[in-house]
């Protein structure tokens, strides 16, 4: 739905809903403070809200590209955060993702999204948001921050076990499907993790931010920032963690492969073995010359054989006691 959604909570703390005209109504009262969310709304229309606010041009090109890697940029009086948000995802790791744009200051939070978004969605039905918005601008884009990360944390979650599933597989009954699959997972893991990283940098740099506005190390911002800080720090750890696991699994897979090929190699190595003087055993009777002493013995046939039999039982017995049958 393209629409423009504002929450007001006044000085006296009433809250009001509406649209883009709550704006005066803050304007007038320096004690208020205000949402304004922005869904797939028209460039025009956007362009008078930015402009109510005082946004930064550079800052707006960013927030209306298609994709941008995540970033953080602090201007005179708000700050400006980009993050990539979890917009559909399946237990296979199969996700896509919507770029969530953040303008916040200590007396207004502006979202934009052209897609829908769970965790603005979340935060606008909350019971608390009221008393959240009164905190300020940055504090409400920080809760919000912090839900993105959790809907990533679950997928991830929810895929956790599929791995366990995976290492039974590749001990049990190893075939091709099952490193397709791995190969698959770890492509998905390598752009979440490239992801996760981009977004914990964002909010380590955040860490450290004093200014007029916002102090990370505040009393009031300091515990509010470890943990958004620590959300995409764990999903960083935990998108590296399963990336190098399924490459383990791959590992063992090639290993289990390879040991199951050598094995082959081998008894086709001792059959070829037994062949060898057999072949040229029966190479040398086979030639036609006149002059061939055993083609006039009697037993010289049985002889043959039985010292082909000979070579076989003694063969295998070696190979037997080197371990290579």
């Amino acid at each position: 739905m393209n629409s423009v959604e504002a929450v007001l909570v006044s000085g006296e703390g009433g809250l009001q809903r509406g649209g883009a005209e709550l704006i005066a109504q803050w304007q007038a009262d320096p004690a208020s403070r205000i949402w304004l969310n922005l869904c797939g709304v028209a460039e025009q229309d956007e362009a008078k809200v930015f402009e109510a606010f005082g946004l930064h041009a550079l800052a707006i090109r960013d927030a209306r590209r298609e994709r941008h890697p995540p970033k953080v940029e602090l201007f005179e009086n708000h700050i400006f955060i980009l993050l990539s948000e979890l917009e559909e995802a399946d237990p296979d790791l199969s996700f896509s993702v919507a770029q969530l744009a953040m303008f916040a200051g200590q007396r207004f939070l502006i979202t934009r999204h052209q897609a829908p978004s769970a965790s603005i969605r979340h935060w606008l039905s909350a019971n608390e948001l009221s008393t959240l918005l009164r905190s300020g601008g940055i504090h409400l884009a920080m809760e919000l921050s912090i839900s993105t990360a959790r809907r990533f944390v679950d997928m991830l979650l929810e895929f956790e076990p599929r791995l366990s599933e995976l290492e039974d597989e590749i001990q049990d009954r190893p075939d091709d499907s099952t490193m397709a699959e791995l190969t698959q997972y770890r492509t998905r893991l390598r752009k979440l993790r490239r992801l996760f990283n981009y977004e914990a940098e964002v909010f380590e740099s955040l860490r450290l931010v004093k200014t007029d506005y916002f102090n990370a190390s505040s009393h009031e911002y300091r515990h509010l920032m470890i943990d958004v800080y620590e959300k995409y720090e764990r999903l960083l750890s935990l998108s590296t963690l399963y990336y190098e696991l399924a490459g383990d699994l791959v590992d063992g897979y090639i290993s289990l492969t390879n040991h199951a090929l050598n094995n082959t190699m081998r008894v086709l190595t001792a059959i070829t073995a037994i062949f060898v003087p057999l072949s040229f055993v029966a190479g040398l009777y086979g030639m036609n010359f006149v002059y061939m002493p055993e083609l006039g013995w009697r037993w010289g046939y049985f002889a043959v054989l039985g010292f082909m039999a000979t070579v076989i039982v003694v063969l295998l017995a070696v190979f037997r006691k080197k371990r290579w049958l």
